[in-house]
């Protein structure tokens, strides 16, 4: 993707309403799905991001039929044209490696790029390696990629040595077509993993799941075609919910599940944001000042590391020293030197990043890293006085539709320069 500088002229004050898109990081797995059956899947609600584009290309590579019409995707694969996810694919989002585990579980063979490029020990795939060879998959690696060959997969009981999201995502997918049953221990409680079983029933598998952290599947001979509507995206909606918590703004989030947010809103709540909640809205005034706070990410339903960095952005605004630890990355901080460029005060601490404020920030020259933190340092720059210039831009448009149109009409001064 080209090169995109974001321009920002901050202190001005976001009113309004903002609609919240489809979860990307549900509509991936999802779309992966795809190559479990030879029928259409339908998907509303999608949003059109980056990251998307690119898995709905992947699929294209390897024999699927499909169109974009606004926000819906039709996707056919009725026969494999190639089993191979390319090296240009699989760094561009890793989310390729979601595609793993279908391949198996239909086709019997997978030859897919290390996410990133980079090897099984350092990129944590090696829980989806794991379970898909003691399901009867023959697993190695063959230059720059992971090759899977296998008859039909086998039922297993497996307990996932750590919480994974997309290792779960995995091996459910996988499993819908193993011969047998399996049973899947310790799995992930995200709500983009429900969303994804709740697909994968509308398609005909048999899935159960007796205390949330078990599912047991039931593998079928075949899945059907299905119209399934993505849930709203609850890191877009928190990203926003957060930034109607700065002095000034007032912001009301329509579209969302506020039961996918509960970690955030008793955090902004503590912290002394004015928050009410409905059935599928959510409004947030600005305090007068701000209480600091002591966080740590954790996987759901506690508070999430995708919205780690932007909590940050907010916590340089509050009355005090609040520390946030991080526990689910070991390279997440890395926004954190862009915004002490704004004039924000944090230090690292091995796991810990703490936060000196209220600090009072300047515009500057930034360079975004990764999707996350491209949106702390936008919450930044709108926050900063003069202007703020944010390089490297286009990691913000891998997860976030339309964020410089959304903020605009809630009063933002923000210009997008395409290079």
């Amino acid at each position: 993707m080209q090169d995109i500088t974001i321009s920002i002229q901050g202190s001005k004050p976001l009113t309004g309403s903002v609609a919240i898109s489809g979860a990307k990081n549900a509509a991936l797995p999802e779309l992966a799905a795809v190559c479990l059956s030879s029928e259409t899947l339908e998907f509303h609600n999608v949003p059109l991001v980056e990251d998307i584009k690119v898995m709905h290309a992947a699929l294209a590579e390897i024999g699927a039929q499909g169109e974009i019409r606004g926000n819906s995707i039709r996707e056919t694969m009725p026969v494999l044209r190639s089993p191979l996810v390319s090296v240009q694919t699989a760094q561009t989002t890793r989310a390729s490696i979601l595609l793993l585990g279908p391949l198996l579980a239909r086709h019997g063979y997978a030859k897919i790029s290390f996410p990133g490029g980079c090897s099984i020990g350092e990129r944590k795939i090696d829980f989806h390696l794991q379970g898909l060879a003691q399901m009867g998959a023959e697993i190695q690696a063959e230059g720059e990629y992971i090759v899977a060959r296998c008859r039909r997969l086998k039922g297993i009981e497996y307990a996932f040595p750590g919480k994974t999201v997309t290792g779960t995502e995995n091996l459910l997918m996988a499993a819908t077509l193993a011969e047998g049953t399996t049973v899947l221990g310790n799995c992930a409680l995200e709500p983009e993993v429900t969303d994804l079983i709740r697909l994968l029933q509308e398609m005909g598998a048999d899935i159960s799941s007796p205390d949330g952290e078990t599912v047991v599947v039931r593998g079928r001979t075949r899945l059907h075609g299905a119209c399934h509507r993505i849930i709203p995206d609850r890191i877009e909606a928190g990203t926003y919910l957060i930034a109607g918590c700065f002095v000034g703004n007032e912001i009301h989030l329509q579209g969302v599940i506020p039961e996918h947010l509960g970690s955030l809103l008793e955090i902004l709540r503590g912290m002394g944001a004015d928050i009410n909640v409905s059935a599928e809205a959510i409004y947030v005034k600005g305090g007068k000042s701000l209480a600091p706070a002591e966080v740590i990410t954790e996987p759901y339903p506690g508070f999430p590391t995708d919205l780690q960095a932007q909590l940050t952005t907010l916590l340089t605004q509050a009355d005090g020293v609040s520390r946030i630890r991080e526990t689910i990355f070991n390279d997440r901080f890395r926004h954190v030197g862009e915004l002490n460029r704004l004039g924000a005060d944090i230090k690292i601490q091995n796991d810990t990043a703490i936060i000196k404020g209220p600090a009072r920030l300047r515009g500057a020259v930034l360079k975004t890293t990764d999707l996350r933190a491209s949106a702390a340092l936008v919450l930044g720059g709108l926050i900063a006085e003069g202007e703020t210039i944010i390089q490297n831009s286009y990691q913000l448009f891998r997860g976030y539709e339309n964020m410089p149109d959304k903020l605009q009409k809630l009063g933002a001064a923000i210009t997008i320069i395409r290079e």
